[in-house]
């Protein structure tokens, strides 16, 4: 059987071949990766004195807050760190 360069269904042929791309700089599968780089964000949070808070709200209610967000030159945690700080403080008076 001759091997032509355009088949690619008799991939044992195509086995040695170095495909075009990105070389692997990490020997780390991106997995691992991921996982390293989310505890470390942790960490970095950890030290600022971050917590993570989870909540699901309406799509709504998000925009809203994400155009809220957007004309303070602010991030959407931001806002909602605000939001509830002052009806924290209006409460407590």
């Amino acid at each position: 059987m001759a091997k032509e360069n355009t088949d690619r269904t008799t991939i044992d042929l195509f086995a040695d071949e170095r495909r075009p791309g990105r070389p692997k700089t990490n020997p780390l599968t991106r997995d691992e990766q991921l996982r390293i780089n989310k505890r470390n964000q942790l960490k970095r949070d950890k030290v600022r004195g971050l917590r993570r808070v989870e909540l699901k709200m309406n799509s709504d209610a998000v925009d809203a807050l994400n155009q809220m967000a957007e004309e303070r030159n602010m991030s959407r945690s931001e806002l909602i760190e605000e939001m509830i700080l002052s009806q924290l403080n209006a409460t407590t008076l």
